[in-house]
């Protein structure tokens, strides 16, 4: 292998979902580098579909605030880009062992739905990230636009871990995507697509010391003569 081979790998191994946050905020120019090298992913035509909406700590700050805010009333799910329908055989698999493994990490008893919930609106308080991104596109590039902003997170969060920056991707909220479209006056016509909260990891926290299994590659590959 290579050295940039290397360094390649050593990031996508390092990197984690992070659910705990220390609460010093990432400089400017870091995070404007992150989002540099984000930039040149490919793109669907190079249609370059994404737009980030990024607070710094004090907006993160209200933005958490109102948001978990409305989690709580009881308003009522309004994504732009509709939910899986169902995680059938393995993929229902292994979104269970990654819950569980999460609740084993921060002391959850199986059963117990009352701190589970609990754990779960952690999303909506940014799991007390200084930082988040809020990344969007036109609706009228569709499918296509999310795919490619898909390429979009995942170069943001490999650059994120070159900076030593630490980050989770996050669906939780586009539940409430007109609410949170309005706070960030982003225009109608995009779709909220996914969030990534960032900023330094408090790895003391329980719920960042556990890491979720990968296939290997054998397993995902079909090869054909």
């Amino acid at each position: 292998m290579s050295a940039s081979s290397d360094t390649l790998l050593n990031l996508a191994q390092a990197r984690f979902s992070c659910r705990a946050f220390l609460a010093t905020p990432i400089p400017q120019d870091i995070i404007t580098q992150i989002v540099d090298t984000a930039r040149h992913v490919p793109s669907w035509c190079n249609a370059q579909p994404w737009q980030i909406t990024i607070t710094k700590a004090a907006e993160t700050d209200r933005f958490r605030d109102a948001l978990f805010a409305h989690a709580q009333s009881g308003a009522a799910p309004a994504p732009d880009v509709p939910w899986p329908e169902s995680y059938p055989g393995v993929y229902g698999d292994r979104r269970r062992a990654c819950g569980w493994q999460l609740y084993d990490a921060v002391g959850i008893a199986k059963g117990d739905r009352a701190a589970s919930a609990q754990e779960m609106f952690k999303n909506f308080q940014l799991f007390g990230a200084p930082h988040v991104a809020l990344i969007h596109a036109p609706k009228a590039l569709g499918t296509h636009g999310a795919m490619d902003c898909g390429g979009f997170v995942t170069a943001f969060c490999l650059a994120a871990q070159a900076q030593g920056v630490a980050t989770i991707a996050q669906a939780a909220l586009t539940t409430f995507a007109p609410f949170v479209k309005n706070w960030m006056n982003i225009p109608a016509d995009r779709n909220l697509l996914c969030a990534i909260s960032f900023g330094r990891a408090d790895m003391d926290h329980p719920a960042n010391s556990f890491r979720t299994p990968r296939e290997t590659a054998d397993a995902i590959i079909d090869w054909k003569d």
